[in-house]
């Protein structure tokens, strides 16, 4: 069968382009379908939104090129501290703290904002991906040899494999029978920048506070990103109030470590909830990112596990192609199956547990929670065992995309 591309990609977030550039650098012809008009979200003012790298996915944009263009930008997570925390209290006695020198690689990741990263990556496609901005796939057939896909707009395109990176509301798993699981955390995370005083010295903070996490995140200068987990309930109060009385709520639970705090930008919020598709694969089709698992964001890794997925559907089609497998072949889809389910699986279940154990004010767990902490805090081959998990260290196999090295 004759067909317009090798791949199509539906989602033109992060995933679906950082897909894109590893398949068409290794010489594969993609086209990325995007719903959002190019550039939506690539304007010049801060907005706040920002995601922490682990130091896996810092080596993935290296290997795509990137990198260098983006380090100016990031600020290094030179240390991870935390804590237990009850509002207007502060941190509880017991703290975990993770620092990169205990580790050979440099930092256990990096903070950078939404707008850099999607621009890098909206630049990098030009003449190397067909990029169709404003436009979504509403239909898909699997044909003989391959996968026919109807656009918006009329249009039809044919490739071997269609890859769904479109979200948590999938249109590519619906359509292909691909089923989900999943609950509501009865939590919604309200998230900002912050200006404050003092410099944050590149610390990022985890507060567990009985109605959900805080995270103060370092941006470059002496500015914070902020994920701030609450009851549905006190979110939709807090995200309804002035921005003068939003901070008098936070700054309690902030505290007063970095000084006097100011909003840095516009606030959001959205609900919180774990989302597993049953199965990754399809016949001519593969999920990743969002649209095959989406987690709590208690341990910052949504992108990252998004990032692991491209980092291994990459590689098993790029080697099926260079020895001349038929890339959407349910074998090579199964490869790419087995190597990323149980880790992603694992890992959203893992966020899942830890949420629901500090999400609490039981005085029984919390004591146990503080002397969990301080265990980890005693023995170092644990931390550095919890660091190299969070850095995506322990993965095995390796991607070799998450090694730095090109396809």
């Amino acid at each position: 069968m004759a067909v317009d591309h090798d791949i199509i990609i539906a989602g033109g977030g992060l995933n679906g382009p950082a897909l894109a550039l590893a398949l068409a650098q290794a010489g594969l012809s993609v086209a990325v379908i995007d719903a959002r008009p190019l550039r939506d979200r690539a304007q010049e003012g801060f907005d706040g939104r920002a995601y922490a790298l682990a130091l896996v996915s810092r080596r993935l944009l290296s290997a795509l090129a990137l990198w260098r263009g983006l380090e100016p930008h990031a600020q290094p997570i030179n240390r991870v501290e935390t804590a237990q925390g009850q509002p207007g209290e502060g941190a509880g006695p017991f703290h975990l703290i993770f620092d990169s020198a205990e580790i050979e690689e440099g930092p256990v990741g990096h903070m950078l904002e939404d707008r850099f990263l999607y621009a890098a990556l909206v630049d990098a496609m030009v003449g190397r991906v067909t990029h169709l901005p404003g436009r979504q796939v509403v239909g898909q057939a699997v044909t003989p040899g391959g996968v026919e896909v109807a656009l918006d707009d009329g249009r039809k395109l044919s490739a071997r494999l269609l890859v769904g990176a479109d979200g948590r509301g999938s249109g590519v798993a619906a359509r292909a029978g691909i089923t989900r699981r999943g609950w509501g955390y009865g939590q919604t995370a309200l998230v900002c920048a912050l200006d404050h005083e003092l410099p944050h010295q590149g610390i990022a903070w985890q507060y567990f506070m009985p109605t959900g996490p805080l995270a103060i995140l370092p941006l470059p200068g002496n500015r914070s990103s902020i994920v701030w987990s609450e009851t549905d309930a006190n979110a939709r109060t807090i995200a309804a109030l002035p921005d003068a009385d939003f901070l008098s709520v936070l700054r309690p639970r902030f505290g007063d470590f970095l000084g006097e705090v100011t909003l840095a930008g516009p606030r959001f919020s959205y609900p919180l909830s774990l989302s597993l598709a049953d199965a990754y694969v399809a016949p001519r089709i593969a999920l990743v990112g969002d649209a095959a698992h989406g987690v709590h964001p208690v341990a910052g890794q949504g992108l990252n596990l998004g990032l692991r997925d491209v980092a291994a559907l990459a590689e098993v089609v790029v080697e099926a192609a260079r020895r001349g497998e038929d890339i959407g072949a349910p074998d090579v889809l199964e490869r790419y199956q087995r190597w990323r389910r149980f880790d992603a699986t694992a890992m959203g279940l893992g966020m899942d547990r830890v949420n629901a154990l500090f999400s609490n004010d039981i005085p029984l767990l919390r004591g146990a929670r503080g002397l969990g902490m301080g265990l980890v805090t005693a023995v170092p081959a644990l931390r550095r065992g919890f660091m190299r998990q969070a850095a995506g260290l322990a993965l095995d196999p390796m991607p070799k995309l998450l090694t730095g090295r090109p396809l």
